[in-house]
């Protein structure tokens, strides 16, 4: 048994979900990223003295939708408290968050790893808490700025319990809960602007055994990718530093892309004093059974219940079904495309939505939304596929015309005179002049080498600029072929 298969290892992570609303948690600033530095602030959000924060209804409704989603307990009597500690980009010297009373708990994920069984990830809870600021360093020399437009946007804490098992299952965890919080439209899940942001606690022990290993919490998080290779080096890390005779020290990493390592960022004490008490500013928040109820039933379709109905209704593979529905503008283009082709052609759809569309996107390092192929159009491509006015072959074609923003389909084949010939005489004539042209090839066909007919296709579609239909094209020859 090889060293690493000894252990097993032990995940759980903390994802801070920013919120979409258009004002930040407890005042009226504007909830968006991008704004030069400290343009987006107020004396409450600044936590001048005097000032009293208000919470914004629409960050009960998200954190509401969001555990309902996570199939969690809804907490009806909210409380807020402060958490008190010190960074240079938290104003107020605390942070208003939830502890004994989370508006979430005992919730799951149900998620799928690629090569592996389908499993549960319980969520222990989830919070309402206010995000601090942002420390700048880049560009200045001895010195860091602060900007305080972060601070106030409203984040939902999501932990999990320790139910992770390896890099593989995380990023499965963290793909599916970052679909789910896309599709509900609470969050726009963008890691790298940190609205999306993942702290992944993690530790081994040997196999067999139920105590948990001593673990370290890695930060600096910033993409999927960059969270399975930072949990991979420090799960090999801690086994080298255990079959060393030497201990895990618990503390906070940090991850370094650049050269692909965790290192130490401060160590952290088994009970860390954050000095809880009670947010006064802030009254106990009473959720009414009948609210809750109500953004249940308004809530979208989740991306579970969208996959069990794409395979039912369009007939789709597990597989297709998973990668169409994992992201909800992927989904309401697929459908939209379905739409303006016919509800039988969704398979081809789906394949072209899935093969050419998606190929051409992570060529061009491109996201859907800034596709230049319309749903609508795709959807019309198809249409003429199946309609036979166009080949499999020349609809690529089409398609690359479509990509450089040539439009409607119907017009570049129109203009580009592209249209499929059906016309049986036509083909015909053309199959006798192949078949003229290669009687030793008919006579190894015929001797038992059937794979020559892809050879007489081929030829008499180039002769033909590919505009032949190939249906026809391969009844006519199979017919003399073998007659």
């Amino acid at each position: 048994m090889s060293t690493e298969s000894r252990y097993e290892t032990v995940i759980g992570l903390e994802i801070h979900t920013q919120l979409a609303t258009r004002s930040k948690i407890f005042c009226g600033c504007p909830n968006r990223f991008g704004s030069p530095p400290n343009t987006q602030i107020c004396p409450v959000c600044a936590a001048f003295p005097g000032v009293l924060p208000v919470i914004n209804k629409a960050v009960l409704d998200m954190a509401i939708m969001t555990g309902l989603a996570l199939q969690g307990e809804i907490r009806t009597l909210n409380e807020f408290s402060r958490k008190n500690y010190f960074y240079p980009d938290l104003p107020a010297g605390y942070q208003i968050s939830q502890f004994e009373l989370p508006i979430v708990e005992h919730g799951f994920l149900m998620i799928e790893p690629e090569g592996g069984a389908r499993k549960r990830i319980g969520i222990t809870r989830a919070h309402m808490e206010v995000d601090a600021g942002k420390n700048l360093h880049e560009g200045i020399v001895g010195a860091s700025w602060v900007d305080l437009n972060r601070t106030g946007t409203p984040l939902l804490e999501i932990v999990t319990e320790p139910d992770l098992r390896s890099a593989a299952e995380t990023g499965a965890f963290l793909k599916k809960l970052r679909g789910l919080v896309r599709h509900l439209g609470v969050c726009d899940g963008n890691m790298e602007e940190g609205s999306f942001r993942c702290d992944a606690n993690v530790s081994v022990r040997r196999r067999g055994e139920t105590r948990l290993g001593t673990r370290a919490e890695i930060k600096n998080l910033n993409s999927i990718r960059n969270v399975m290779r930072a949990i991979d080096y420090e799960v090999e890390r801690q086994i080298d530093l255990i079959e060393a005779g030497e201990k895990v020290i618990q503390e906070t990493r940090l991850w370094d892309a650049n050269q692909n390592h965790t290192r130490t960022m401060r160590g952290k004490e088994e009970a860390h004093d954050y000095r809880y008490f009670p947010e006064p500013d802030l009254p106990p928040v009473v959720l009414t059974v009948e609210r809750i109820e109500a953004i249940r039933k308004r809530m979208p379709e989740l991306p579970d219940e969208k996959l069990i109905r794409f395979q039912k209704d369009y007939g789709l593979g597990e597989y297709d079904a998973g990668v169409l529905t994992a992201d909800r503008e992927m989904a309401d283009y697929f459908e939209a495309a379905v739409m303006a082709a016919r509800p039988a052609e969704a398979k081809s759809v789906a394949n072209w939505v899935t093969v050419e569309l998606l190929g051409r996107l992570n060529r061009e390092g491109m996201e859907l939304g800034q596709s230049p192929v319309v749903a609508e159009a795709l959807g019309k491509l198809t249409r003429m596929i199946h309609e036979g006015i166009i080949s499999g072959k020349i609809a690529k074609t089409v398609f690359g015309h479509m990509w450089d923003g040539a439009g409607d389909p119907a017009r570049i084949v129109e203009e580009k005179g592209l249209v499929q010939v059906s016309d049986q005489g036509a083909i015909e004539a053309e199959v006798d002049r192949i078949l003229a042209a290669h009687p030793d090839k008919i006579a190894q066909y015929r001797s038992g080498k059937v794979q020559l007919l892809g050879f007489f296709v081929g030829e008499i579609m180039k002769a033909m600029r590919g505009k032949a239909n190939p249906g026809v094209v391969n009844g006519l020859l199979k017919s003399k072929l073998d007659g």
